[in-house]
């Protein structure tokens, strides 16, 4: 069974628990005419995404008060509105990455747009959500050593792997932005972003404009290795302009009344 019927069957899946508030293995065999390991192999993916929880023999549905908790963790509208700004960057056929990050992963609703693209990212969360795209995106992992701090891969076989393809885009966060140096962050493994910076043709960072001036010691990429800023238009003319003589192209996404 393809891929698209893969994902049409899983939405079924999810339609029958939502109805009668579990499922068996059994059932859900004999209903879609498919294999019990099929079934268990869409249930473990349904679990990774947070959509059900598996029980001997079946699955539930996540509990309300976990749902609850999980509504606090999405995508805020500011990054919404960074990611669409973003995704008019890319083609169709484009070969990217998406480093981990809560901003980078609000690009993934505006990817299912697009048509061809290759996808690499070091976040599992952002593997296992393209995985559900329809348009199907080829995906690559650069594996590694699993760092708890960033909830990603790192480490020198990640940047093996990373090191044997070519990009055309990388899109990548920061937790703060030193108007003079470039992007800063909290965490000290730097490495793997500089890896990432080094086999894309185009570095695109994506950052909130109350992050930009924030220096933390960590620096993380060089502004001689960035090209395209993507920010909010609550960034004042004065860093625009300086961050514009580094050599930066700004893009400031308008908010609106988004506070």
């Amino acid at each position: 069974m393809n891929k698209r019927n893969t994902q049409q069957r899983r939405r079924a899946i999810l339609d029958l628990l939502n109805l009668q508030g579990e499922v068996s293995v059994e059932q859900l065999a004999h209903h879609f005419e498919t294999s019990e390991v099929t079934i268990r192999k869409d249930l473990a993916a349904l679990e990774d995404n947070g959509l059900l929880l598996r029980r001997y023999g079946g699955a539930v549905q996540v509990p309300h008060e976990l749902i609850q908790e999980a509504a606090v963790e999405k995508v805020s509208e500011r990054k919404q509105i960074l990611a669409k700004a973003a995704a008019e960057l890319i083609r169709d056929h484009n070969r990217i990455i998406l480093d981990s990050g809560s901003t980078t992963a609000a690009l993934l609703p505006e990817l299912s747009h697009k048509q061809g693209l290759v996808v690499m990212t070091n976040s599992l969360s952002i593997a296992n959500a393209l995985r559900e795209l329809e348009n199907e995106p080829t995906l690559l992992m650069t594996g590694g050593s699993w760092d708890p701090q960033s909830e990603a891969f790192q480490g020198q076989l990640a940047e093996q792997v990373l090191r044997a393809y070519d990009f055309d885009q990388l899109f990548i966060g920061a937790d703060g932005i030193d108007l003079q140096r470039g992007t800063t962050t909290f965490n000290e493994l730097t490495s793997l972003s500089r890896v990432m910076a080094e086999v894309a043709r185009e570095v695109v960072v994506m950052v909130e404009s109350d992050k930009i001036g924030r220096k933390i010691h960590n620096l993380e990429l060089p502004w001689s290795s960035i090209k395209i800023l993507v920010t909010d238009d609550k960034l004042p003319a004065s860093a625009k302009q300086q961050i514009e003589q580094q050599g930066v192209k700004v893009i400031c996404a308008p908010l609106g009344s988004v506070e």
